[in-house]
């Protein structure tokens, strides 16, 4: 039996378009909360609002992108959102004060989140509905790879030139998002006059797609764990004595997703959900409890597989669930569902686990992670796991897309 192509042209271009914008994220979230610091006198508080004050824009338009990407139009939301993305990139370089700052940041990430969520709803659209596991894993490894070399390149930029060849960089990287994509067919959505209808309106289903909230609270407890690595490993490797370990540790987390993610996919496609949720999830657990016992530096790395095959998996996964779940004509509003559940849990984390990190320490902090994970089991199974083990030989009708 002859698989659909999954690798078109457009698939590809969509891709290389997200690597750029998420790398323009992952660039400046690592220095932004140092830029804030030396260039305004920020305090701790302020410089950290500078770096987060960028998701709280993404999840705010995605609750708009949401409910009326189909009523703009996916091409028309997404070229206008990569046009306000490359503004606010340039607005960097004017904004003299740390207010003026916020603000171009708020709009940044208001941008990105809009952009992104066009072009997540596009690609669900031109992976084969029997791939969606495998594509799914190939289009997210544009942000897992952006992950990787974003952060490394800001704190190389950083030690080597001055802030303004950064946001230069992130010009240059929003210039090509807009020329790559020019070269796309963004897929759109053919709604009846019914489904039109039924989309307007301003009750909580019409900014959220419900069916897609039970796998997308997986999601945020999954990015509430995750946000205590990224905003809190540096500090506890100065505080065990394993930062050089700590600088190569999303290098190999990037590397273990390059090989697992296309491998988990098509297991996903072929053997059901609950096949990758599962181990993924105890993975994750794993990686984390390994994470707070850390005395040396390859046991710090050997966490970092373990957390790539946990919540890089998983993270995919969920994002197939929660497309899966919804109704074909809902698909963008499921996306902005999933990922503005995702983000809360990224962005309002790090918040949540300063507040007790002085009372158990970095290695407490990284154990009870660890708890809430494994107890997120037990939640995943009564909220879709139990029901997807249900079906026929454990495989997922991913071929037959929702249109009800």
């Amino acid at each position: 039996m002859n698989q659909s192509k999954l690798w078109s042209k457009d698939f590809t271009i969509i891709t290389i378009t997200t690597f750029f914008t998420s790398l323009t994220f992952y660039l400046l979230v690592t220095t932004l909360a140092v830029y804030a610091i030396k260039q305004f006198g920020a305090s701790q508080g302020q410089a950290g609002l500078a770096s987060g004050i960028f998701v709280i824009g993404a999840v705010f338009s995605r609750i708009i992108a949401g409910k009326y990407i189909e009523v703009i139009g996916r091409r028309n939301l997404l070229f206008t959102a990569l046009i306000l993305f490359l503004l606010a990139s340039l607005s960097y370089f004017p904004a003299d004060k740390l207010n003026l700052l916020l603000a171009v940041r708020f709009v940044h990430g208001a941008a990105f989140g809009a952009a992104s969520t066009a072009m997540a709803t596009a690609i669900m659209d031109i992976i084969p509905n029997e791939r969606r596991g495998e594509g799914t894993g190939y289009y997210s490894l544009s942000v897992t790879l952006s992950s990787a070399i974003g952060p490394f390149l800001g704190l190389f930029i950083s030690q080597h030139a001055n802030f303004n060849i950064i946001f230069a960089t992130c010009t240059v990287f929003s210039i090509i998002s807009i020329v790559v994509i020019l070269f796309a067919k963004i897929p759109e959505a053919n709604l009846s006059k019914e489904q039109s209808e039924s989309m307007k309106g301003l009750k909580l289903k019409d900014f959220f797609e419900i069916k897609a909230i039970p796998i997308s609270i997986i999601a945020l407890i999954m990015g509430t764990a995750y946000s205590g690595i990224l905003s809190y490993i540096n500090a506890y490797a100065l505080d065990i004595n394993l930062t050089s370990a700590a600088s190569l540790f999303f290098v190999v987390y990037s590397a273990t997703c390059l090989i697992s993610r296309p491998l988990s996919g098509k297991l996903l496609d072929s053997r059901g959900d609950n096949s990758v949720m599962y181990p993924s999830l105890l993975f994750f657990v794993l990686g984390l409890i390994l994470l707070s016992r850390a005395s040396s530096g390859h046991v710090l790395l050997l966490s970092g597989i373990f957390i790539a095959l946990g919540y890089g998996t998983a993270y995919t996964c969920t994002q197939a669930i929660a497309i899966k779940e919804s109704p074909k004509h809902r698909v963008g509003l499921a996306t902005s569902t999933f990922f503005i559940f995702l983000d809360t849990g990224v962005g309002v984390g790090p918040l949540l686990i300063g507040t007790f990190i002085p009372k158990v320490g970095f290695r407490g902090m990284y154990m009870a992670l660890a708890a809430m994970v494994f107890l997120s089991i037990l939640l995943y199974h009564l909220i879709h796991g139990k029901k997807s083990s249900g079906l026929a030989n454990g495989r997922q009708p991913f071929g037959k897309a929702k249109t009800e």
